[in-house]
């Protein structure tokens, strides 16, 4: 089956949630309202997947996947049955392209194709292929600019059969790292000034990938992925308890362990993160023209550590924080505000992905 990309930047879709499948879990988050009128979580859920279910973005059983997201509706009490899903950035190629401007659809698809040969190492058969005009390019005005997306079919054929033997009918297949800093960017335009001037890293602390996007006015400056995550967390409880990767991970998320594993293994894993994120800032500073960091955001699993917000801000001597991706948006009674706080620096991205249809 061909699947083609998006829209990527749809703004008028059919009711849907965001469906964000990772290599731990699944997590779903339905909105309503809009950026306009503001937003309203409307049900969210996160379930565990089995381990090897997803491996490095590639979904390897496509009936466990499923049925955890089965799960996850059944926990939400969602009754949509449109999804926006997304690709892993590394999964994707994207390049901006000037072409010209004035141009109809099918002529601008026909100057894409005919762009995409260039830049992308397959055939464009074996493609999915979508592209968005961003506006006016900078240095000629008669000219657009565009953004080009490709990724391998099997890629996005894998989610859509997901989502299929779910009840599902996927409506945008997005990026993981756009609708990451779709949340962000909202967030952040909630600061003092809209966030105007202000130097921005996301850190997305993932299960076995650390995502750092950094941004400023709206524009991501600066982007990159590191192999470290949760998942070292949970390897070290397994060894030092004698427990399997499962005991571990789910001990981990229930606090069911003894006295000591603060002081043994948590500290340490927050000292790591810390010394995690200031080299990724070093690397930052030597990399590009920029030579300071206003804020700190912290999101995944492990960004509600207790204690790592100040350990890091100590260390970057950097604002710290954690990003709640529901800051300023209205809580139904039927979801507890602890465990929405507690909950939400795992849901950036699938908050990202259902801002499509709210949007």
């Amino acid at each position: 089956m061909a699947f083609e990309f998006g829209p990527l930047f749809a703004s008028k879709n059919p009711p849907m949630f965001g469906l964000d499948l990772s290599s731990s879990s699944v997590k779903l988050v339905e909105l309503g309202g809009s950026a306009e009128a503001g937003y309203r979580v409307e049900r969210y859920a996160i379930e565990s997947l089995p381990k090897g279910a997803i491996a490095d973005g590639n979904i390897e059983n496509i009936e466990a996947v499923a049925e955890a997201v089965k799960r996850a509706m059944r926990k939400s009490g969602t009754r949509a049955r449109h999804v926006a899903m997304a690709l892993p950035s590394a999964a994707v190629i994207t390049k901006k392209i000037i072409l010209p401007g004035g141009l109809s659809e099918e002529a601008l698809e026909v100057q894409v194709e005919s762009e995409a040969n260039q830049y992308i190492p397959f055939a464009l058969d074996e493609v999915s292929l979508d592209f968005s005009v961003i506006g006016p390019a900078a240095n000629a005005p008669d000219d657009v600019e565009v953004l080009l997306a490709a990724s391998r079919k099997e890629k996005v054929e894998d989610r859509v059969a997901v989502a299929q033997a779910a009840g599902l009918k996927p409506i945008v297949m997005d990026i993981e790292s756009h609708a990451t800093r779709a949340t962000a960017d909202r967030v952040i335009r909630l600061m003092p000034n809209e966030g105007e001037g202000q130097i921005v890293a996301l850190f997305l602390i993932g299960a076995s990938t650390t995502t750092i996007s950094v941004t400023l006015n709206d524009q991501a400056i600066y982007e990159r992925e590191q192999a470290f995550g949760g998942n070292q967390l949970t390897q070290e409880i397994a060894r030092a308890y004698g427990l399997s990767a499962e005991e571990a991970e789910a001990k981990k998320r229930s606090g069911d362990l003894p006295e000591t594993y603060e002081r043994d293994l948590l500290q340490p894993f927050s000292d790591n993160i810390a010394l995690e994120v200031t080299r990724a800032l070093q690397f930052f500073f030597t990399s590009t023209p920029y030579s300071r960091v206003d804020q700190i955001m912290l999101a995944g699993g492990c960004a509600t550590i207790p204690g790592l917000v100040d350990v890091v801000g100590t260390r970057s001597q950097a604002a710290t924080s954690i990003l709640n991706p529901f800051k300023g948006m209205e809580l139904p009674s039927a979801i507890r505000d602890k465990q929405a706080r507690a909950d939400s620096p795992s849901l950036v991205i699938a908050t990202g992905l259902a801002m499509r249809r709210a949007g």
